[in-house]
């Protein structure tokens, strides 16, 4: 019996990853414990390992071994700039383009009054604490959007609106590649609002 248990219990903790349902959960589960014994035992070992020495960035709160990130201390990054993002995620893919120089501010969430998140939930003082370090002269709003990015961005640019800082928003348009018949209309709508 407490084999099967072990194995639901595999089971019901993959199924705590995004967007992985009962099939999803059972067919990794049934592989590791199947065909690769040695990745599973390495991808515990490293959950465990990571569980345990990763934590939040005490400048930019991303996530880091260190008390500060690598991309906090990097002397060649544009310290005037701070992007807010709202997961390391969203930071990560920033960080892929190559095309951005400047800070961070990882909010690790969202307002999102229906699922009870306010301002004070994701840390916003920390942020404006940063926004406003004498340093900082722009802010670029990078959350999602979402409603709950949109409503994120807002309430950001509301506080720091009085502070004397320069704030940007993302643009959103047309994504390359694209052709305009297949675009959403919000998108190109946003698109010629936005349009330079």
């Amino acid at each position: 019996m407490s084999d099967v248990n072990s194995l639901d219990a595999l089971i019901q903790a993959l199924r705590r990853l995004p967007g992985v349902g009962v099939k999803s959960a059972s067919r990794m589960a049934f592989h590791l414990l199947q065909h690769d014994r040695p990745g599973a035992l390495a991808l515990s070992r490293a959950l465990q390992v990571a569980a345990d020495s990763v934590h939040h960035c005490e400048r930019c709160h991303t996530f880091t071994q260190a008390l500060v990130c690598a991309t906090c201390l990097d002397a060649r990054r544009d310290a005037s700039q701070l992007c807010v993002v709202e997961t390391p995620a969203d930071q990560s893919a920033l960080e892929r383009t190559g095309a951005y120089k400047g800070l961070y501010f990882v909010l690790m969430g969202k307002i999102s009054p229906l699922d009870g998140i306010g301002p004070k939930d994701i840390g916003l003082k920390g942020l404006f604490d940063r926004a406003c370090d004498g340093i900082v002269q722009e802010v670029i709003l990078a959350t999602n959007f979402t409603a709950e990015g949109e409503a994120t961005a807002h309430v950001i640019s509301e506080g720091l609106k009085a502070k004397g800082l320069r704030l940007t928003r993302l643009a959103r348009g047309v994504p390359v590649g694209s052709e305009l018949e297949y675009v959403d209309l919000g998108t190109i709508a946003h698109a010629l609002v936005d349009r330079r």
